[in-house]
């Protein structure tokens, strides 16, 4: 059989651990699809659109590593897009393949359809420049370069990549890679990680007492397991904030609970920013993490460790990996932590239900006691989202929110990827109905493939979020009732969800007992007051709508 070019993209996919590809098929990625479907390691998954698709193919990469999602050529590419602009917000290495029409119809500027009609086909590839880290148009002479190059840049800078692929370069013969896709890191200069140590040692020698706020970064540049060994070895203070929930064992002593500046507990603003020195690893302040940007650190008091660079003081050292700050930090660290209070902080309490309704308070209480270890929580943006925020997580939950880019309806195609990424864990879903009403044809998806996600379902009449801010009885906050519990039902003709419409917290619980080791989708629609809203995002959305206000 003859080997191609699009044989060596997907050999490239498999050696950077991606196994799947979503998408959805279109005339001028057919013949790469044929490829797919005889390729013996990666597989083929459909999605009910190509916005979905790029959902999912986040959600895959958030739990795998890296993802590739396949589209056609501008109708499909620009659905796609709002997905793939989440990824380089939220910094996930989803690569972008593009069926485009073949070279000759480009160069003779063919009026082909899926165009805007005007003969020029790099519209939709100068729109994918803003939303990715590397792109290329594929040829028969630059393929395999192009795809190693973009592939290389998406996986070491944690973003997503672009290959406009034509129909027919994807058949023309290439040769088998004989080089690792990866090369080496270069290493950090040693005489300017020699400066970071003495400089760090000196601020770690002068503080009485530290904390570390960790976030997301750290995860998507593979810190967890070194930040966790850190607090194994020296106990300190540590929290995160929203987008990095699900770094650290919660349940561990010094975990202090979820950092939301000024909409943080007593408790955990006391344990961060108030320690003598703040030990911040790959965190983004943004204005929904903390209340409107309600922060207080000073730079003498923080060292700031970023992907390639660290800050101690006002004193910044550019070209320090991640990875080489934290292990010299948690090495000084060890010398020092004699000297430091043990931590005995724990992760503030949920407030007790006492309304005996189900509500906000009595729904994330009967939550914390369903989690389990291992599982795979998805929260999407709003009440779901922020009351998730002081749930404490077991050991070796992955947690999911998109809270940066905040595109409601991602977390449903994302439990999809998610769950594709990881068929043997547990997921759980928590999405609004107005969420769910974006994004919901992927349950059929799910079931056609056998997931078994438990789908909590908050119904709460419309965009509870959006009320908060502003509008709380205005009609564009409005949604269509839908019949959720019969939604599986029209989405799979086999019907193989289990669906239940909660009311009052003794239902709730008694359908979790039934849901706990789900053999099939269960979906559990959760009946809860309009106007009710997390403590936590009653801060958030106050403090947005004094910024809208201007």
């Amino acid at each position: 059989m003859n080997y191609t070019v699009a044989d060596y993209l997907l050999d490239r996919f498999t050696e950077a651990g991606i196994n799947h590809l979503f998408g959805v098929p279109g005339d001028y990625n057919l013949q790469f699809l044929d490829n797919v479907i005889n390729n013996p390691t990666l597989a083929w998954v459909g999605c009910a659109n190509e916005l979905n698709a790029a959902y999912a193919a986040d959600g895959y990469a958030r739990c795998n590593g890296a993802a590739a999602v396949l589209t056609t050529f501008g109708v499909g590419e620009l659905s796609a897009i709002n997905g793939i602009a989440g990824s380089y917000a939220e910094y996930l290495p989803v690569i972008h393949v593009v069926g485009a029409p073949c070279l000759g119809a480009q160069r003779r500027g063919e009026l082909m359809h899926h165009t805007l009609g005007d003969g020029d086909f790099g519209h939709f590839s100068r729109m994918a420049q803003e939303v990715t880290v590397a792109q290329a148009s594929l040829t028969a002479e630059n393929a395999c370069y192009e795809i190693d190059r973009v592939l290389q840049q998406a996986l070491l800078q944690r973003r997503p990549g672009y290959l406009l692929l034509p129909s027919d370069v994807s058949q023309t013969p290439a040769t088998r890679p004989t080089k690792p896709l990866l090369p080496q890191q270069p290493s950090t200069d040693p005489a300017l990680l020699a400066q970071f140590r003495v400089c760090a040692q000196a601020r770690l020698a002068e503080s009485r007492s530290v904390a570390l706020l960790a976030d997301f970064l750290a995860l998507r540049f593979g810190q967890q397991k070194a930040l966790q060994q850190w607090m194994d070895d020296t106990p300190m203070p540590h929290a995160t904030l929203l987008m990095g929930k699900g770094l650290f064992d919660e349940g561990q002593q010094g975990f202090v609970g979820t950092y939301s500046a000024s909409a943080s507990s007593p408790t955990v603003i006391q344990a961060i920013e108030q320690a003598e020195l703040v030990i911040c690893a790959g965190v983004k302040f943004t204005d929904t993490l903390t209340a409107g940007f309600t922060q207080h650190f000073s730079l003498q008091q923080t060292i700031d460790i970023q992907p390639n660079a660290a800050r101690i003081g006002e004193r910044w050292f550019s070209g320090i990996a991640m990875a080489q700050a934290i292990e010299t930090l948690h090495q000084l660290c060890k010398h020092q932590v004699s000297g430091w209070s043990s931590p005995q902080q724990k992760p503030p309490a949920l407030p007790a239900a006492t309304s005996g309704k189900l509500d906000q308070h009595a729904f994330w209480q009967s939550l914390q006691g369903f989690l389990q270890a291992g599982d795979i929580v998805l929260a999407d943006q709003g009440t779901a989202a922020f009351g998730a925020a002081t749930l404490t997580l077991p050991a070796g939950v992955t947690f999911i929110a998109q809270p940066l880019w905040g595109s409601i309806g991602f977390t449903l195609p994302a439990a999809f990827g998610a769950q594709t990424a990881c068929p043997n864990r547990r997921v759980i879903l928590l999405v609004g109905d107005g969420s769910a009403q974006l994004t919901i044809q992927e349950i059929g998806s799910m079931m056609r493939d056998g997931q078994r996600p438990v789908i909590f379902l908050l119904n709460n009449e419309g965009y509870t979020v959006e009320r908060a801010i502003h509008g709380a009885e205005q009609r564009y906050n409005d949604i269509a009732p839908w019949n959720w519990t019969q939604i599986p039902q029209a989405l799979n003709v086999d019907n193989q969800a289990q669906c239940w419409r909660v009311t009052e917290p003794v239902q709730l619980d008694e359908v979790m007992q039934k849901v706990a080791k789900a053999e099939r989708l269960s979906l559990v629609e959760v009946v809860l007051p309009k106007q009710d809203i997390p403590e936590l995002l009653q801060a958030i959305t106050a403090s947005l709508a004094k910024r809208n206000a201007g």
